[in-house]
């Protein structure tokens, strides 16, 4: 009787499901256990600020999949196992389980340890935790942790939230919608800093204020202090009195495991793969956020850590570990995220990454109508193209609009475009539905591919 080959997969988000439900399809018999370091498996993070906000009651529907139906998948879940090493030329890994040492053989061994919530330099952060009400969030535990939180706070209290991102402006929208006074600081001049354009980010900024959120763009937290039983947060030099502070300013891939093991790491300090998701080493994979990710424009990998890259590149390290030969197609970091009632998308690349990757990038906007006029309801859109000048290709896009207005529809149209190669003029020539009440016979990305060529045209 020939032995079922033993996968390991370390972590139990987007990327090591994926990744465990693509060997189970290859092959029903394979054997994979899959080492989750808390009891929440396959949990959506990008779901937490819907939670916070009342929108989605119960966590549990945060699970993609319960335990249970991934157990009927065939995987071996070990829930509260958090590995401390990996002695890769034995196949063998360590872990902590009920406060006991325990080990497991395997034949391959896929990483998906993700990543951890970055803690800038701020003064007494290392000293102050969620029982002073100064939270991360990125797990269910402290998910649960902030909510106690909120739960606790009168209504009109104050929450700080350090970094204006997508999660920092999703749950500066949570907190709002909790009856909390959000103040938002960012040390970027603008929101969004790493997504839109100064110009629809002024726009969100707006948006914010309209909203009762107080936004500090180009300020920095300095310290936070335990006063009584308050938080005092110091900005600029300024103090703000504060009843919960969120620092939400990105997550830095958790590589402790593979560095210890001696697996190479690449772009920001991430384990690098190649486009098979395979490291250094043989019979090793890695996929998710605690690797770097190839884009679809830029010869160099970067560290983009999203749901959809990490769901993707667990599809593929998952085929390959049963002895495919996928590749990952890349990234474009395409991005939607809804403020209240406006919704800011994002593909490909801004006018700055475009010059440092060698285009000569030219950019316009068109803000125009989200459908015909005469229909009632119309919002406006603002539509962002950026286009080589040389070649015509289509490089990137943003758009900000009402939540309604299809955002996300036509920044998946655009994010297609790139990702094959398209010209701006290709966009024009696109066969788009239309109805008075959803678009126009040119829809709004086909007016900004017009203004587009025309510039390009005029610029010679």
């Amino acid at each position: 009787e020939t032995t079922k080959m033993h996968v390991a997969i370390v972590g139990g988000s987007d990327a090591g499901i994926e990744a465990a439900r693509r060997c189970l399809e290859l092959d029903p018999g394979v054997q994979v256990s899959l080492l989750v370091a808390d009891a929440y498996p396959n949990f959506s993070i990008c779901g937490i600020p819907y939670h916070v906000s009342g929108e989605v009651p119960d966590w549990r529907n945060l699970a993609h999949r319960g335990s249970d139906d991934l157990e009927r998948l065939g995987i071996t879940l070990m829930l509260d196992h958090r590995v401390t090493s990996l002695e890769v030329p034995l196949r063998t890994l360590s872990f902590m389980h009920d406060g006991r040492a325990g080990s497991l053989s395997y034949d391959r061994l896929l990483l998906a340890t993700g990543a951890n919530p970055r803690r800038p330099p701020i003064t007494g952060l290392d000293r102050l935790g969620p029982e002073d009400g100064v939270h991360v969030l990125h797990t269910m535990p402290e998910t649960f942790a902030l909510t106690d939180t909120v739960g606790q706070l009168p209504t009109g209290s104050t929450a700080v939230i350090v970094g204006a991102g997508y999660v920092g402006l999703e749950m500066a929208e949570a907190l709002t919608t909790r009856g909390l006074h959000v103040v938002v600081v960012e040390q970027l001049p603008q929101v969004l800093p790493r997504t839109l354009d100064a110009e629809l980010a002024a726009s969100v900024e707006r948006h914010l204020r309209e909203q009762g959120v107080q936004v500090h763009c180009g300020s920095t937290v300095e310290a936070i202090e335990r006063v009584g039983n308050a938080l005092e947060v110091i900005v600029d030099g300024d103090r703000l009195s504060a009843g919960l502070v969120l620092v939400a300013t990105g997550v830095a891939p958790a590589t402790e495991l593979a560095v210890d093991a001696g697996l190479e790491l690449g772009a920001a300090g991430a384990i690098a793969v190649d486009r098979q998701m395979r490291t250094g080493i043989e019979g090793v994979w890695a996929a998710g956020d605690c690797v770097h990710t190839h884009h679809r424009l830029l010869d160099d990998p970067g560290y983009l850590p999203l749901g959809t890259t990490a769901h993707k590149q667990g599809r593929v390290a998952g085929d390959n570990v049963m002895g495919g030969n996928l590749e990952y197609a890349g990234t474009l970091g395409t991005q939607a995220v809804r403020l209240f009632d406006r919704v800011a998308a994002a593909t490909g690349l801004r006018d700055p990454e475009a010059q440092d990757a060698g285009f000569d990038p030219l950019t316009i906007q068109v803000d125009v109508d989200d459908h015909k006029a005469y229909y009632p309801g119309a919002t406006p859109l603002s539509v962002r193209l950026t286009g080589d000048r040389g070649t015509g290709r289509l490089i990137g896009g943003q758009l900000l609009g009402s939540y309604g207005a299809e955002v996300s529809k036509r920044i998946d149209i655009l994010a297609a475009a790139i990702h094959n190669g398209n010209t701006v003029a290709d966009l024009a020539d696109l066969d788009l539905s239309y109805t008075p009440p959803l678009g126009s016979p040119w829809d709004a990305i086909q007016q900004a591919a017009h203004t587009w060529q025309t510039a390009r045209s005029r610029r010679g």
